[in-house]
């Protein structure tokens, strides 16, 4: 079974999922394509870090994963094919997949651009034909230049830090209930913990959001395994003004 994972800021509402598609099945019409999701922001490539890096290791091995959001297309930014831990990834170099970069396993490939390419749509005319390339052939070819010329690009990631008041995080995505996902580590922080945000202090730490009144404030483990806070059958985003990058702290013990 051939897999190629896609995820992409290209929405639903037009045909540019479809014609991707149409080239993956055209070159491959055996491939199961699977949907990560098609919702990302436009352009919001820290978004789309988070997302593959949270689902790609529970594909199989042999997987392809593309990934478009690249809101510098046309550009001088190189495009790029990497082979890691027995999977495939395809998209721009533009910080989508610091993960993986600087490990000693992962193999980095920048791909030519086709001369036929649209320079407004490489997720069908450059990046779609390398993934299934990548699939059919089951192994790494020879795509482009590896490695390549430039050090590819990473995002500025933010680790959390061990404060005399406790586990100082951020907010690091927030998902379409209004959830805010922290990067503060359910492995450190206890759940005798009461997080803050904002002016908001003494957000508790829950298991579930049954154990709370609706419309209360909690913090709980998310699947993930990170710190979440939210709001029960309500959005913690809306409520607390809250936006990517906002200090979370976790303190003082109940």
């Amino acid at each position: 079974m051939l897999i190629v994972s896609l995820l992409s800021d290209f929405g639903t509402s037009d045909s540019y999922v479809a014609e991707v598609k149409a080239v993956l099945l055209s070159q491959s019409p055996s491939l199961v394509l699977v949907d990560i999701s098609h919702q990302v922001a436009p352009g919001d490539v820290r978004a789309a870090a988070f997302l593959i890096e949270r689902t790609w290791w529970r594909f199989p091995p042999g997987t392809v994963h593309l990934v478009v959001v690249d809101p510098g297309v046309g550009s001088e930014r190189a495009a790029l094919a990497i082979a890691f831990r027995d999977h495939f990834f395809v998209g721009p170099d533009n910080g989508v997949f610091t993960f993986l970069l600087g490990d000693p396993g992962a193999r980095i490939a920048s791909l030519p651009i086709p001369p036929d390419a649209s320079p407004t749509f490489h997720g069908r005319d450059l990046f779609a034909p390398a993934a299934a390339s990548l699939a059919n052939r089951g192994w790494f070819p020879t795509l482009g230049q590896e490695p390549p010329s430039k050090e590819p690009h990473r995002l500025v990631r933010a680790e959390p830090r061990l404060e005399p008041k406790g586990w100082s995080g951020e907010i690091i995505h927030i998902d379409r209930f209004g959830n805010l996902i922290t990067n503060l580590s359910t492995k450190n922080v206890p759940i005798t913990a009461l997080l803050s945000i904002h002016s908001e202090p003494g957000i508790p730490i829950v298991r579930t959001y049954a154990q709370v009144p609706v419309g209360t404030l909690l913090a709980y483990g998310g699947s993930g395994g990170t710190l979440e806070i939210a709001v029960r059958e309500g959005s913690a985003a809306e409520r607390l003004k809250a936006k990517v990058g906002d200090r979370v702290l976790a303190q003082q013990e109940r």
